[in-house]
């Protein structure tokens, strides 16, 4: 089934692409939740047209991605958490510590473009990508240590 995102679905792709995806999972959750359309020839070229004239719009969103991703360059973070005698984390070190850390040092980010690898369960160096948009991309490296420190 083609389908056309209205807005970014994690690990499917970003409002206004056109995907493909199994006839259950579009007609049972995508369509009924808002977050995409049957690409019709219709809809096909009125996502055309709209491109067409969001051009300049989306141009501005990509410079402004760029920008905030060049402000992040080289910010090494220290995030410092409960840890036990041997440095394993209790809980784990996620998104919304890391967009802490970034607004601290002045950098609003929204927690939900911050993407960690794998779970941060230890005392460590660490990167976490940060996705301003579908063609931007910045890593940061924190640091988590013990707040015993």
């Amino acid at each position: 089934m083609k389908l056309i995102l209205k807005e970014n679905v994690a690990g499917l792709g970003y409002k206004d692409d056109v995907v493909e995806v199994k006839d259950g999972y579009g007609r049972n959750y995508l369509i009924p939740q808002g977050k995409a359309i049957i690409a019709s020839d219709a809809a096909l070229k009125q996502l055309k047209e709209d491109l067409k004239q969001r051009a300049h719009k989306i141009a501005q969103l990509k410079a402004d991605a760029e920008a905030a991703a060049k402000a992040l360059e080289g910010v090494k973070l220290t995030i410092a958490a409960k840890t036990s005698n041997n440095g394993t984390v209790f809980g784990s070190v996620n998104a919304a510590h890391i967009a802490e850390a970034l607004e601290k040092l002045g950098h609003n980010v929204d927690r939900k473009i911050i993407v960690l690898k794998q779970p941060v369960k230890e005392i460590g160096v660490y990167t976490a990508t940060i996705k301003f948009h579908k063609e931007v991309e910045a890593e940061v490296e924190f640091e988590v240590v013990s707040e015993e420190e």
